[in-house]
């Protein structure tokens, strides 16, 4: 009996996670059968700094996943984050081709087409395109323009996009480890598949993953992403203001930040460096807030994941600074099932199990050249291992 199972690989800055899930007949949600953990050494802020050493992490996870699930791990779902993903918008024009005027996927895809050719691609790789509105003939429209009829297309479209040696990079990695990518996925996106509603991304949610050593901000509305954007800042900063104003290590600075104290330290101090940073974070995402005109107006409000989402008075913070609901993110796909993976940090691994049934974004330009890139990588690794 064949079975169907779906591996998700996230490559963080201190942690590579790996999932094994299970899809069974009539349930909606995968089981989870198997995951693998790993320190990660060789990548610095989300992107690569030593390849064999990220090989080795990426190795480890998986052996450990290999032997939870008896699953031999070939195919994989990629998440890819780090410093340089980003979101970049863009306007395009197309004509409608057909002599009755009616648009076609054609038409869309030749819009978003003069949309990458406004853009500054230079050392960027696409990865994946989201139109965010649509106009036929000057007028704006609701939902996708395919069957309408019209003359002249415009369209706004959100590039998630991120160093193009960044992507190959990564690819190189997961190759080595022997891993054939199905799709690389943004962890933004991936995460939002867990810890997001419909809902919420339809009337305006802001999604921030905090990392050891980023933290991306990724905001929906509409039930699409319309902006994105990681800053050079994490959960490692925290632990080491730690460290430092306590003069405590770091393993005992790491222990502080998620609340476990000692008796003879002062929980008001640790609070106040705790704050003191949590405010620079936020200080970061509500001024991209300002820039996008999104300051104050996301009903659905902010939800955090990654690692650091379990920083105690973390919410009431982010209320008290950016003025919106604001809560730590959280899944139903276990049920009543008690499991480390309800843990935030785990969610980009398992988003990237879960497969968006009403995604309405367009995948232009973001993977048609991933065997191209696999292939010239092969061959450059074959020619370091000849004489």
């Amino acid at each position: 009996m064949i079975r169907n199972i779906s591996i998700g690989i996230d490559m963080g800055s201190t942690t590579t996670k790996v999932v094994v899930g299970e899809f069974i007949k009539g349930e909606r949600n995968p089981r989870i059968i198997g995951i693998g953990e790993s320190e990660t050494k060789g990548i610095r802020h989300g992107y690569i700094v030593n390849i064999p050493l990220a090989v080795t992490s990426l190795k480890n996870a998986i052996s450990i996943a290999e032997k939870n699930s008896n699953i031999k791990i070939r195919r994989a779902f990629i998440s890819i984050g780090g410093v340089t993903l980003r979101g970049e918008m863009s306007s395009g024009i197309g004509i409608v081709s057909k002599a009755n005027g009616e648009v076609t996927n054609l038409d869309i895809n030749k819009a978003l087409e003069d949309c990458e050719e406004n853009l500054n691609l230079n050392n960027k790789k696409i990865i994946k395109v989201f139109p965010t509105s649509f106009k036929l003939d000057g007028k704006e429209i609701l939902g996708r323009p395919e069957g309408m009829i019209g003359t002249k297309l415009e369209v706004k479209a959100l590039f998630v996009t991120c160093s193009n040696l960044h992507f190959e990079d990564l690819l190189e990695v997961i190759t080595l480890a022997g891993i054939d990518p199905i799709d690389v996925i943004a962890s933004s996106e991936a995460g939002s598949r867990i810890a997001l509603s419909t809902k919420q991304k339809i009337v305006g949610c802001g999604l921030v993953n905090i990392g050891s050593e980023t933290v991306s901000f990724s905001v929906f509305e509409n039930e699409t992403l319309v902006s994105l954007y990681t800053f050079s800042i994490g959960g490692a900063d925290i632990t080491n203001d730690i460290a430092l104003g306590m003069k405590i290590s770091l393993e005992n600075a790491e222990r502080f930040k998620l609340g476990n104290i000692g008796e003879d330290f002062s929980k008001k101090k640790l609070d106040e460096i705790i704050e003191a940073r949590l405010f620079d974070i936020f200080e970061l995402i509500e001024n991209h807030l300002k820039k996008i005109k999104r300051n104050e107006l996301l009903p659905a409000g902010i939800v955090f994941i990654g690692g650091g989402a379990n920083i105690q008075s973390l919410e009431e913070i982010s209320k008290s600074v950016l003025k919106l609901p604001s809560k730590i993110g959280s899944t139903e796909i276990f049920g009543n099932i008690k499991t480390k993976l309800r843990d935030p940090s785990w969610f980009t691994a398992l988003g990237l199990l879960i497969q968006d049934n009403e995604d309405t974004s367009y995948p232009k330009g973001s993977f048609e050249n991933i065997f191209k890139n696999l292939k010239s990588i092969l061959k450059s690794n074959i020619k370091q291992l000849m004489p």
